[in-house]
């Protein structure tokens, strides 16, 4: 819901996940229709009410914690979830990345290239040590060029794991920070915090002194999101 605080023509951006049935309203009554940019269009006076209202999706959930169990319900789009199930090893499977790929939120879409593209580099790396078919368990190529591949073949040619590790996450913490350069605060850019968070939680369990310089990194990324940014009541 907005207020108009001029007279003026305003244009209402919407997004994939507030799904195919949107309505809108001016002053409680319907308003525009959705033009072909993606966008409600509408010439306001000052006072003018804008309503736009959209159902959001509800999946109820069973998560244990601490050994009690809940019933919780995730309301919304699914993005955040998609990413969540991305760093669940049980569920990285050919149908996830083909979910993943096609998937309308470019954030989602460029980051699980990436993440493919990373874990093939992997199991080509392993494959060559241990004298198997280059292709073997290899089940999906992303299309487009992997262009972190020399950093990526650096980093596994390193002979300490935990140092292998580090340059790697190092490589995708990077990856992230250039998807989310010209975010200002959107959907993806939480994406991106969420992201750089489970690198960090898994650092603070590798070294923990690494998992504190990542996290103190990645409060000053957090901070310098908002610089430069007003906000007005």
């Amino acid at each position: 819901r907005i207020t108009a605080k001029k007279d003026g023509a305003f244009a209402f951006r919407t997004y994939h996940w507030m799904g195919n049935v949107q309505v809108t309203k001016i002053n409680g009554d319907a308003a525009a229709e959705l033009t072909d940019e993606g966008l409600f269009q509408a010439d306001l006076k000052a006072g003018d009410v804008f309503e736009l209202s959209f159902p959001l999706r509800t999946k109820w959930v069973k998560e244990t914690v601490r050994g009690t169990a809940f019933r919780v319900a995730w309301r919304g789009c699914d993005v955040v979830d998609l990413l969540l199930r991305g760093h669940d090893e049980t569920q990285l499977g050919e149908a996830f990345y083909r979910e993943a790929l096609s998937h309308p939120d470019r954030f989602i879409r460029e980051y699980f290239r990436f993440d493919l593209n990373l874990r093939n580099a992997k199991v080509r790396f392993l494959n060559k040590a241990l004298d198997r078919p280059e292709s073997q368990d290899i089940f999906l190529e992303p299309e487009g060029v992997f262009e972190e591949a020399p950093g990526v073949q650096a980093a596994l040619a390193t002979t300490d794991i935990l140092a292998r590790e580090r340059a790697l996450d190092d490589i995708r913490w990077e990856k992230i920070s250039a998807l989310n350069l010209f975010d200002y605060f959107n959907l993806d850019t939480i994406l991106g915090f969420i992201a750089r968070y489970r690198i960090t939680r898994r650092w603070a369990v590798l070294d923990e002194q690494a998992g504190r310089e990542l996290f103190r990194k990645l409060v000053q990324e957090v901070r310098g999101t908002f610089k430069g940014v007003e906000y007005n009541a």
